[in-house]
């Protein structure tokens, strides 16, 4: 042999996946599932498919705890993601931490400013920038989509910024 793996053919890659699903699907499911609740399903199905490349080239010694470090690096670079798109989003909140707290003037005006603003927009912005929950957590409180979450601070930071101009 000349050191080189031959390619996967679709017919190998497929019935690689089909064989680590059918043998470890269930069980990393069931594993992940205490930990990462509702995105157990979708880290486990992208574990197992990045694990079969793995698995097609005989890099897996130990199947179980390669799925698991696999799905935990997946939450975690989900995590960071979200973290990401959230500083993204507010990257120019007006309610970033301040070294020297705002003067009443300022509270006063923030305050009515808030009051202003749409119920849907105000309990968004009140409980993601001064409560401080996920839009996760959000999304869960209000029963709107996460998506309408992020929209919904997103339109209020913006009326928010305008006001304040």
């Amino acid at each position: 042999m000349d050191g080189f793996a031959r390619p996967l053919t679709q017919l190998d890659a497929t019935s690689v996946l089909d064989r680590l699903v059918r043998l470890y699907g269930a069980w990393l499911k069931d594993a992940l599932l205490p930990r990462y609740g509702d995105l157990a399903e979708d880290l486990a199905q992208e574990a197992l498919l990045r694990a079969a490349a793995h698995e097609a080239s005989g890099e897996i010694e130990h199947h179980k705890a390669f799925l698991l470090k696999v799905a935990q690096n997946l939450a975690i670079d989900r995590a960071r993601r979200s973290q990401r798109e959230r500083a993204q989003l507010v990257g120019d909140e007006p309610f970033r931490a301040q070294s020297t707290p705002p003067s009443q003037e300022e509270q006063v005006l923030l305050k009515q400013i808030i009051l202003s603003l749409p119920q849907e927009l105000r309990e968004v912005l009140v409980l993601t920038q001064i409560k401080g929950l996920t839009f996760r957590q959000v999304a869960a409180l209000t029963g709107a989509k996460e998506r309408t979450v992020k929209d919904r601070l997103r339109q209020a930071l913006v009326r928010t910024k305008a006001m304040r101009d």
